[in-house]
């Protein structure tokens, strides 16, 4: 019987009326596509910050804005943290449902960057917002690590590629949940789990990626890093995806070419869960899975 493992909240989700149609993701429909995104997670976000009793303050660094979570008690290390919503939607302030939980489950500040975002600010501008804190912070911060979801685990990659390449240090350890690191969408998932993912389809992603990389071609590794260079100083990294994600099958490839360069990776597959689970509070699964992202960091800064 199909999704015997999941649990009952999980499968409740599975078989809510689809949202709204917005119509094709479009340089026209990119703000009403942002307040959707808003009105469903800024409750949320509120929420995680209670459960979680971690207190949130704007701050800037390296001249970018910035969200800093700071969990009860003496923070370990610092924590840098890159939203998701494929280049184009979303915010710090929405991606706290994540980042409030890695502060309280790892003891650590977090610093999630608020970057600019497409069609406005193509690529680079993103990477660029979140390379000028990851300079401060990998300077300054120790222990240091980083965490990101779906385009923000693309940032976090591309952010270690090029401190790597710029002889900068590097995080202490790494967080990516359902990265966003192939733009260019190959693998069997973004067709198998294309109608399958409740929460994002294929048409989506590839209207995002058009508006992000607009001229620059999609498998330039800033881009896409799963075709840029890993080495065995990049950090131990926990990747997690689901079955029904649409982006399981490059999170799959991303670890094996990260082990294949000897790098520490465990990959969490969770059974018919879908892209960034973690973000619907109702689940225990999203609850276990930020649990278990936290001690990673913690184990890793040392704490």
């Amino acid at each position: 019987m199909s999704g015997d493992y999941m649990s009952k909240p999980a499968r409740a989700f599975l078989e809510q009326p689809a949202p709204e149609d917005l119509g094709p993701l479009s340089p026209e429909t990119i703000e009403a596509y942002r307040k959707m995104a808003k009105d469903e997670f800024l409750p949320r976000a509120e929420r995680a910050v209670q459960a979680h009793g971690v207190t949130v303050a704007e701050v800037e660094i390296g001249g970018v804005p910035c969200l800093e979570i700071l969990p009860r008690g003496e923070p370990i290390g610092t924590v840098l943290y890159c939203y998701g919503g494929g280049y184009v939607t979303g915010s710090a302030r929405e991606d706290l449902i994540v980042s409030a939980g890695l502060a309280r489950h790892s003891g650590a500040r977090v610093v999630a960057v608020q970057y600019r975002l497409a069609p406005e600010h193509p690529y680079p501008a993103a990477i660029d917002d979140g390379a000028a804190v990851y300079d401060v912070l990998s300077r300054e911060a120790t222990p240091f690590a980083i965490a990101g979801e779906s385009a923000g685990g693309n940032m976090a990659l591309a952010l270690m590629q090029r401190a790597q390449a710029n002889g900068l240090p590097m995080p202490v350890a790494a967080v990516l949940l359902s990265p966003w690191c192939d733009l260019t969408h190959g693998g069997d998932s973004l067709q198998a789990n294309d109608g399958r993912d409740p929460t994002l389809d294929l048409a989506f992603v590839e209207a995002a990626a058009r508006m992000y990389a607009a001229d620059t071609p999609r498998d330039t590794p800033g881009i896409s890093p799963l075709f840029g260079q890993f080495t065995p100083d990049f950090p131990p990294t926990l990747v997690t995806t689901g079955t029904r994600d649409l982006l399981m099958s490059p999170s799959i490839e991303l670890t094996r070419r990260m082990r294949d360069a000897g790098i520490a990776v465990d990959l969490d597959v969770h059974d018919g869960l879908w892209h960034v689970f973690e973000f619907y509070d109702e689940l225990p699964e999203a609850a276990a899975s930020l649990t278990r992202c936290g001690a990673h960091l913690s184990r890793h800064m040392g704490g």
